[in-house]
């Protein structure tokens, strides 16, 4: 486990983060010589992310708008 200042975290964020994920060691961030946060690596990585979730779920439905109900139009030609 390393430990690196807050200055150090808030120069070079990403750059840890991509090296807890790679290394899938903690890194601890202090402040004034006290912890204050642990940056950890994912347990897991989620099966399925957000987008495109429902995927194959959802059938389209084809309406014409354009075009009359025939019901409607059979009762008001009927007069």
């Amino acid at each position: 486990m390393s430990t690196v200042s807050a200055s150090v975290f808030k120069a070079k964020c990403l750059e840890l983060m991509d090296q807890v994920e790679r290394t899938k060691e903690e890194v601890t961030v202090t402040k004034y010589g006290r912890p204050i946060a642990k940056l950890v690596p994912l347990s897991g990585t989620p099966s399925r992310t957000f987008f495109g979730r429902a995927k194959g779920t959802i059938e389209p439905v084809s309406l014409d708008v354009f075009s009359p109900e025939p019901e409607i139009w059979s009762v008001l030609s009927e007069d």
